[in-house]
């Protein structure tokens, strides 16, 4: 099987121009492709997560991953999937974002000896003169080719600012300027952002002649990756400090039972063989499958120790023995009231709940327990040596887990 034949067959092809070509490149390790990240945040999630799968899955075949930090994108915010605009952040922050960006990366990409780049499009876009732009830029993009573009239609309901109506322009400017700069003969990204990367192939080819080699290409992995990335609590962090080892092993090991399959063969390094014996498992053999799923991803943003670990705790966790590596919180005398927490309280300090409102929905709800015990009253209430006596494991729902500590 062809690299290109295996992308296909773990579901990570949603449409390319050129595929021949593509193909041609990808499979005999020709291709110069890069994959872009806003710096939003000060920390990657799940999402980004998937798109250094596949650049680390391309790398490995001989290919030459960029990763391309929208150090100057991020001053004006990507309207995809928005139903608003984007909150505007300062140069300071996004420096900020980008150098952490820069060190989780690393973790997946291996940017020894110039076999991948890490490039910030602020060094070409913040220097940029407008008039000259306009000039230059302007003329190859069609107003009402780009009004057109599913990006925009979902945002032009509620309005769409001009700020924002330049996203298109600027990321297709990327892709000419990669071109020039470093040979980058291919893009990928979701296919929520297929508009914006056929206007930069268009723009090389039209600046640069039909001829030029440029191809763009998509994946179905980063729109859903942007779905996978969010739970009920926020997002799911790369960053231990955000989201820890045992957080995310327990996310993944808590995915549906349509979607395990699916997620190991887009996001793990299994031979695809091995995926498919898994087809024919059901019932409680699924558990086992969302195991290795959870074991595998966790071992490959964190480390083997630290996925071992994991998976070490979520299994005492569910046989009733000690799981001393899950997330802790604790409580101190400032959280009792006449020397106890009651349950809603327990559910705030632990930071499984923001408020006592939703704490107490969540015990009404029934999605509250205690060392494996649903929680039925709002009344219910602990004392320090209730907390201390043995492991006090605290869950919401069925994914967020908290081993309770009184000092």
């Amino acid at each position: 099987m062809t690299v290109y034949d295996e992308l296909v067959a773990r579901g990570l092809i949603a449409q390319v121009t050129d595929e021949e070509e593509i193909k041609e490149l990808i499979n005999n390790g020709k291709a110069t492709f890069y994959i872009g990240f806003d710096p939003t945040a000060d920390s990657l999630h799940v999402g980004h997560f998937m798109a250094l799968c596949l650049m680390k899955r391309l790398q490995m075949a001989g290919n030459k991953p960029i990763a391309l930090i929208g150090g100057g994108t991020a001053m004006i915010g990507d309207p995809s999937g928005r139903t608003d605009m984007r909150q505007m952040m300062t140069k300071e922050t996004i420096n900020h974002n980008c150098e952490c960006f820069k060190k989780q990366m690393s973790r997946f990409i291996d940017f020894s000896d110039g076999k991948a780049l890490m490039v910030n499009n602020a060094d070409w876009l913040l220097g940029l003169n407008y008039v000259e732009v306009l000039r230059d830029i302007g003329p190859h993009f069609s107003v009402n080719r780009m009004l057109s573009a599913e990006c925009y239609k979902q945002r032009m309901e509620r309005g769409l600012s001009f700020l924002e109506f330049n996203y298109m322009i600027m990321q297709s400017y990327d892709f000419y300027e990669l071109f020039q700069r470093y040979g980058c003969n291919m893009q990928f990204g979701g296919d929520d952002q297929w508009s914006n990367m056929l206007g930069g192939t268009e723009l090389i080819r039209r600046k640069l002649g039909k001829n030029a080699c440029a191809m763009t290409i998509t994946l179905l992995l980063n729109s859903e990756g942007k779905k996978m990335g969010k739970t009920q609590s926020g997002a799911v962090w790369l960053d231990p400090e955000k989201t820890s080892p045992f957080e995310f092993y327990q996310y993944w090991r808590n995915v549906g039972d349509a979607d395990v399959l699916k997620c190991l063969r887009m996001l793990t390094f299994l031979p695809l063989e091995q995926i498919d014996e898994m087809d024919k498992w059901e019932g409680s053999q699924l558990n086992t499958a969302k195991e290795i799923l959870a074991f595998e991803l966790t071992k490959l943003v964190h480390g083997e120790e630290e996925a071992t670990k994991a998976q070490e705790s979520a299994r005492a966790l569910f046989s009733g023995g000690n799981a001393a590596n899950m997330p802790t919180a604790t409580i101190t005398e400032e959280n009792l009231r006449d020397g106890e927490i009651d349950i809603m309280g327990l559910l705030v300090a632990s930071g499984l709940c923001a408020s006592r409102s939703e704490a107490r929905r969540a015990v009404q709800q029934g999605g509250v327990a205690v060392n494996g015990e649903k929680v039925a009253s709002i009344e219910a209430s602990y004392k320090p040596e209730d907390i201390n006596k043995e492991d006090f494991v605290l869950r919401r729902g069925k994914k967020n887990y908290r081993k309770i500590i009184f000092e």
